[in-house]
């Protein structure tokens, strides 16, 4: 038996199956004795995992259960001890998001993968983006706006056509979603250390949410995003399935798709 590792999983049928699994090779232990997590399910409950477990400072192994599992490692009940043993380590750092609302309320929250600016009515949104002292756009009218890590660059990002980062870029891609005026606008990829601030030009016509991953915000007035470096997610993947491994392998797919 395997020990030392403590094992979170979600409540689906396919993840409780693998769990049950997975118990035949290894003995949980309590997250306070674990050297590593193991999470059972999809990229959107390894996400809730990481936020709700990070403060316990241990690595992260997960086992897909859910559809592509971008963050997830493939399940093999055959090789799981070895993998498990051999697994290689993958640091990430999240965007902190501080929003402030039209009431003047502070809400703060991390994203692992993106924020999202989104309209909140059948109006479009307005809004100023800013980079420390530099303006990226005066006013862009758009469904909304993502700001995305490397390691989300290809998620929600990908899917409005944003460009696709590597890991070790210490780059953070800001990109528009069905932008209106300025129609040909594609967005901008920019440092790290940038701290991006977004500001609705009309927060009474055209409100707008801001969310962190999965926390929203609503009615929000200012968003400020940047890498917050303090806090480093720690991924563990098999040798033949790392997470730079799978952004190349999206990044030809798509080079293969656009010629």
């Amino acid at each position: 038996m395997i020990k030392n590792f403590y094992i979170e999983s979600d409540k689906n049928k396919k993840s409780l199956k693998i769990k049950s699994l997975v118990k035949r090779k290894v003995k949980p232990v309590s997250i306070s004795k674990a050297k590593a997590i193991i999470v059972i399910g999809g990229d959107g409950f390894m996400l809730h995992s990481l936020k709700k477990l990070h403060k316990y400072n241990k690595p992260f192994y997960g086992i897909n259960s859910g559809n592509y599992g971008f963050l997830m490692n493939k399940f093999n009940y055959k090789n799981l001890d070895k993998n498990l043993n051999n697994s290689k380590i993958i640091q990430i750092y999240p965007l902190e998001m501080i929003v402030k609302t039209k009431n003047n309320q502070i809400k703060k929250s991390i994203a692992i993968n993106e924020v999202s600016i989104l309209r909140q009515s059948r109006q479009t949104t307005s809004v100023k983006i800013t980079a420390g002292k530099k303006n990226i756009i005066k006013n862009l009218i758009s469904d909304g706006i993502l700001v995305s890590t490397p390691a989300g660059s290809t998620a929600y990002n990908l899917s409005v056509h944003g460009p696709i980062l590597n890991l070790n870029s210490k780059k953070i891609a800001i990109t528009p979603i069905s932008p209106f005026r300025p129609r040909r606008w594609r967005g901008v990829i920019l440092s790290d250390r940038s701290k991006i601030e977004i500001k609705n030009l009309n927060s009474v016509k055209r409100p707008i949410s801001a969310t962190a991953d999965n926390i929203e915000v609503r009615n929000a007035k200012k968003v400020t995003i940047k890498v917050d470096k303090k806090i480093i997610f720690n991924l563990l993947y098999d040798k033949k399935n790392s997470l730079h491994k799978k952004i190349k392998i999206e990044q030809l797919r798509r080079e293969t798709f656009t010629n």
